[in-house]
């Protein structure tokens, strides 16, 4: 999660709000005096449910809470971003003009090491065991060029030397985790390595795989099989993906993510035509890795080795996947018939788990049907977790094997449908062989736990439950208007047109005025604010119709349009719940006496029948203009 989505969680904006503006419940949503211009009758809306604030008089502006601390204090975003950080306990990162420059140069150093190290491979005589060794792994030529698999020499210097003549100094090498300082000076850190190169989700060389060739680890306990990149400025591997700037289109296009564990397996897997393959670089899955594939596809199959499949750090893997993917609400109906909402993933998350014995490498190799099979016979999650916690249960003794399937119990409370999650715990007791009474135990376990959050009884002597963080929320039109904009440069002139204000939301707003100074995506990217990032790569991402031109201009007016007709929508509901609560808390013998009938400012009992008032003239002007609105539109447009 990004920083931004993160202080949203953590903030209300009508606490932050609240403290400069004396504001009034009004419906679902409160209201006050503007704090950007004079005015009298309150015009400020905030709303808790969208996170959100407009002011409907003379300003005709509105945002989030960033932009209003932005537009209190005077604040640029990134000031802005770290008042409220502090305020919710976060530490963001923030980078100098300075910082850039010198991950630039990172970047290029890495850059530069991955094509001495690949001409190493296919010119140098001494890579010669380390070509037979690829070519034996099956791998070809224009394979080796695509992932730019190099070899790395035995000597000391070799690397330090070449990047030393195109101008980069010692400190450089040794902050791009490319040479280490013994105690005769720098020495290259890869030495007598097959080299796999690791990039980016920009596709930007941010570090290095190394592995030994087969024998050459013999009798020397202290050279390790594996070596990485040291953690950099640049080369953090728990936020890293093996081949996914490789294949981040494929995943697109087939909706869905195969994860596997090492980088001979994703390369054969590429070479085979299986593109939608990643690597988790022999590590247990982070939630970094996760956030990366959210953005292309909600469906993800990790394919275990069957010897692999029920260890703890698979088994985290698995659970990371599942509790870093996206939730929805969906409605459930209780046995007593009443509905309530439950939220559940929103992701298709399974497992493939290869024979015995077989990696993905030798099953791609061997036979590329049995993968395709196996692929679509990946078993949900769930399935997996539940069928490998049955199996460990069997060979425990019973007070270890109860407490097994209790830590189970919230995978099966996490299932939506009731008839559903009493199947899985039936088989769940069937196949575990725990006592009656056990069985019992956790049948009340499950009942407790399925039952809502506001039908549990606290016991006393329990500590206050956290309150769980606050959804995010997001506006589609404004991101699929700036999806447009990145997406199609024949819509810049039109663009430039548009209004900041047109966009609510804090984030949105700084990428579209980025956009207005930047014409190139990467430039684009590299000029931002790392927080910004994942919000750009976001719309980036997003899916895009092959309009032409003529359909682009269309849709992003289409889109316009849309956005202005939801605030127009959005005003008339606000003065409709205003006009709600004022009603409920005046009679109507008392809302007449309180009109007053004589000329001069209205005293505090005359106030409320007079914003009473003024919020009908507002909302039948409001409605009139939406009616416009729908007259005029042309047929077919969806405000999207």
């Amino acid at each position: 999660m990004s920083s931004v989505d993160e202080i949203k969680r953590r903030i209300d904006v009508v606490d932050v709000i609240g403290e400069s503006v004396r504001l009034q419940r009004a419906g679902r949503s409160f209201k006050g005096l503007c704090p950007f211009h004079t005015e009298k009758t309150p015009s400020f809306i905030v709303s808790p449910d969208r996170q959100t604030w407009h002011c409907f008089g003379a300003c005709g502006t509105g945002g989030d809470v960033i932009t209003f601390v932005m537009k209190r204090d005077g604040l640029a975003f990134v000031d802005a971003l770290e008042t409220l950080a502090r305020r919710a306990g976060i530490t963001i990162e923030r980078r100098r003009p300075e910082q850039t420059e010198e991950r630039n140069r990172l970047v290029e150093a890495n850059e530069a090491a991955a094509l001495f190290y690949h001409h190493v491979l296919t010119e140098a005589a001494e890579a010669g065991p380390a070509r037979a060794y690829l070519r034996q792994r099956g791998l070809d030529d224009a394979i080796l060029e695509r992932f730019q698999i190099g070899f790395a020499p035995l000597a000391f210097e070799p690397l330090i030397t070449y990047l030393r003549q195109r101008g980069f100094g010692d400190q450089e090498l040794l902050d791009a985790g490319l040479a280490s300082l013994g105690d005769h000076g720098l020495y290259d850190r890869f030495r007598g390595r097959v080299m796999f190169p690791i990039h980016d989700d920009r596709g930007r060389a941010v570090g290095f795989g190394g592995r030994t060739l087969p024998g050459d680890d013999d009798g020397e306990p202290r050279r390790p099989k594996y070596l990485n990149t040291p953690q950099t400025p640049l080369f953090d591997k728990s936020g890293l993906l093996y081949a996914f700037d490789l294949a981040r289109e494929a995943i697109r296009s087939e909706g869905c993510a195969v994860i596997v564990e090492g980088y001979m397996d994703a390369i054969a897997a590429h070479q085979s035509g299986f593109a939608n393959v990643v690597a988790s670089m022999g590590t247990a899955l982070t939630e970094k890795q996760v956030v990366l594939l959210k953005r292309v596809t909600k469906n993800v199959i990790l394919a275990l080795d069957a010897d692999t499949a029920g260890s703890e750090a698979t088994l985290r893997g698995v659970q990371v996947v599942a509790e870093a993917a996206d939730r929805e609400s969906v409605p459930v109906p209780t046995w007593q018939g009443i509905i309530r909402q439950q939220k559940t993933l929103a992701a298709d998350i399974k497992v493939m788990t290869l024979p015995e014995g077989r990696d993905p490498d030798d099953v791609i190799r061997s036979d590329q049907a049995l993968w395709s099979e196996l692929a679509r016979n990946a078993k949900p999650v769930l399935d997996h977790l539940f069928n490998v916690t049955v199996q460990r249960a069997r060979d425990l003794p019973p007070a270890e094997r109860f407490q097994l399937i209790e830590a189970f119990l919230p995978n099966v409370v996490a299932i939506p449908d009731p008839s559903l999650r009493a199947q899985y715990l039936d088989r769940l007791l069937a196949r575990a062989g725990l006592a009656p009474p056990d069985q019992d135990e956790l049948k009340r376990a499950l009942r407790r736990a399925s039952r809502p959050a506001s039908a549990r009884r606290p016991e006393a002597s329990a500590p206050e439950a956290p309150q769980p963080s606050r959804p995010l929320v997001r506006d589609a039109r404004e991101e699929f208007c700036l999806a447009l904009l990145f997406g199609y440069p024949a819509l810049r002139e039109r663009g430039s047109q548009i209004q900041p204000d047109l966009f609510t939301l804090a984030e949105n707003r700084e990428l579209f005025l980025a956009w207005l100074d930047e014409r190139d995506a990467e430039a684009l990217g590299a000029a931002l604010d790392e927080n910004l990032r994942e919000h750009l790569q976001r719309a980036l991402a997003r899916p895009m119709p092959p309009f032409d031109e003529r359909q682009q201009h269309e849709a992003l007016e289409s889109c316009l349009w849309g956005i202005e007709q939801e605030r127009l929508r959005l005003r008339k509901r606000e003065t409709v719940l205003a006009l709600a609560d004022v009603e409920e808390r005046l009679s109507p013998s008392r809302l007449v006496e309180s009109i007053p009938l004589e000329d001069g400012a209205p005293d505090d009992e005359t106030e409320p029948a007079r914003v009473l008032v003024e919020d009908m003239e507002a909302g039948r002007l409001v409605h009139a203009r939406i009616l416009e609105l729908k007259r005029n539109a042309q047929p077919g447009e969806s405000g999207e």
